[in-house]
């Protein structure tokens, strides 16, 4: 059975993002973090990462790109690489590379993957779809960087 983690930073006063919707706050990384995510993407995982479609979006924008394979070349292939589930209503094709686009029932749709044989399942982001999956109740662990920022308002 897999297990479904979730993995996101949050300020101090436990914000996901500020009160205009920016997350920037949350990317501004030291040389230990980033060694903390190189050494995370070049251990292999062998998860699949979840997405909602912002996220989703986010993501595509970036990792595929000459700017990420040059700025992070090993995250830039583990996120390229990785098995994806983008949930959307609104997407008619997921064209990010290994990615799987699912318009249903988003907690019957994990429900069924967590329960096959697959390798676990990792949210990165993804606010609504992490408040929707633990309301059903199907998240296992929570994983939250917490970033030295007070926000004061925001998600």
């Amino acid at each position: 059975m897999s297990k479904l983690r979730v993995f996101n930073t949050v300020s101090l006063d436990g914000y996901f993002t500020d009160a205009k919707g920016d997350m920037s706050w949350a990317h501004k990384h030291d040389p230990e973090w980033m060694e903390f995510v190189s050494s995370n993407a070049s251990s292999g995982g062998g998860v699949t990462f979840l997405f909602g479609r912002v996220t989703y979006d986010m993501m595509k924008g970036y990792w595929p790109s000459v700017a990420a394979q040059q700025n992070d070349p090993v995250v830039a292939k583990a996120m390229n690489e990785t098995p994806k589930v983008v949930f959307s209503r609104t997407l008619d094709t997921a064209s990010w590379q290994n990615t799987r686009l699912v318009k249903g029932d988003i907690a019957a749709e994990v429900q069924k993957m967590k329960s096959g044989s697959g390798p676990d399942l990792l949210i990165m982001g993804s606010g609504t779809i992490v408040s929707q999956l633990t309301a059903a109740h199907l998240i296992d662990e929570y994983q939250l960087v917490v970033t030295p920022v007070v926000l004061g308002a925001g998600r």
